[in-house]
């Protein structure tokens, strides 16, 4: 069944962002806050005190769309973080407070030092404090992972994943995922961008063991973005058209996949850098043969335009469903399903 996603949150749109820095104490200081991908670091959008407290976003905001609404990173790992704070000349301390609660148990951290990711798997927000107050800065989450390593047998915590090609070889070197998201009931809204939520990536195997653990690539969600942004500017004039969609299948777990029909042995889905998606692209109200043409001129457009976001494309038009295949494997691939 088709069920139609349309519009963005109230956190869509685009907008032009400056450089960034960091002021502490009068002087001007980079932070630095390393996720699994550095070089895209984590964008905080402008965010302001009464009391002078001030944070704005690096040039390198929410990725290339200027949609990512997540950042991902391995547990009590340092983070590839600019931020342009303004403190009035008072020094500023850090916390992460997970995503839905009002307070933390952590003591706060010196910011002048780095930003470290918690040390529990979780989804959280950043919250900047300074003697004056303090600023929650909710528009961007990062999610500390469960490391691969926690998986025991077939399982991570309850949660039947399978095996990675190689991993009951004991390689010392596993194709598979650093970590997983973990997701919980309550977890399944939260955005990971202007588009997706993380409740797409959740597996589809009828499993009932609640949390469940995912893979998501930050490239894709930026890949995805770019994408829908440009059906929809053909669409939308000056401002960006409602495109309605649908996500067919996320990720996938190597156990899933074995029972997907002519599903690949080493599909990305299994990576987090792969989704299925269905596009009303010409607006008809249907999702046909005529949507999926469309989708792949758009995807053929984005990765002329970002070659670093260049993967996978597979259309697919059977049994009643019309979808394309979208990827970030790292070369262009075609084919047709």
């Amino acid at each position: 069944m088709f069920e139609e996603r349309a519009g963005r949150s109230s956190l869509g749109g685009r907008r032009q962002r400056k450089g960034f820095s960091l002021a502490l104490s009068g002087s001007l200081a980079l932070v630095y806050i390393g996720f699994l991908r550095p070089a895209e670091g984590l964008d905080i959008r402008a965010a302001h005190l009464r009391d002078g407290l001030t944070a704005r976003s690096g040039a390198v905001a929410f990725g290339a769309s200027g949609h990512v609404r997540m950042r991902f990173a391995l547990p009590s790992t340092l983070l590839d973080y600019p931020l342009d704070v303004d403190s009035a000349g008072t020094a500023v301390r850090y916390d992460w407070l997970p995503v839905g609660a009002d307070t933390t148990a952590d003591q706060p951290r010196a910011l002048a030092n780095g930003l470290l990711a918690p040390e529990r798997p979780g989804l959280y927000h950043l919250e900047l404090r300074s003697d004056s107050g303090r600023r929650l800065l909710d528009d961007m989450s990062l999610a500390v992972l469960v490391p691969f390593a926690q998986k025991t047998g077939a399982s991570l915590n309850g949660y039947r994943i399978g095996y990675y090609k190689g991993e009951r070889s004991r390689r010392p070197f596993v194709n598979a995922p650093a970590g997983f998201v973990q997701i919980d009931t309550t977890d399944v809204d939260v955005l990971v961008s202007d588009h997706l939520r993380l409740g797409d990536f959740v597996t589809r195997d009828n499993q009932s063991v609640w949390p469940r653990y995912a893979a998501v690539d930050p490239r894709l969600l930026d890949k995805v973005e770019l994408v829908l942004d440009e059906i929809e500017s053909w669409y939308g004039g000056s401002g960006r058209a409602n495109v309605a969609f649908n996500v067919h299948s996320g990720f996938r777990t190597p156990l899933h996949n074995r029972q997907v029909p002519r599903a690949a042995s080493d599909s990305r889905h299994q990576f987090g850098d792969a989704l299925d998606l269905a596009v009303d692209a010409n607006q008809d109200g249907t999702i046909s043969a005529a949507d999926t043409k469309l989708v792949a001129l758009a995807v053929e457009i984005v990765e002329r335009a970002h070659p670093d976001l260049v993967g996978g494309m597979g259309i697919y038009t059977r049994h009643g469903l019309s979808y394309v295949h979208i990827d970030t494997r790292g070369q262009r691939v075609r084919w047709r399903g």
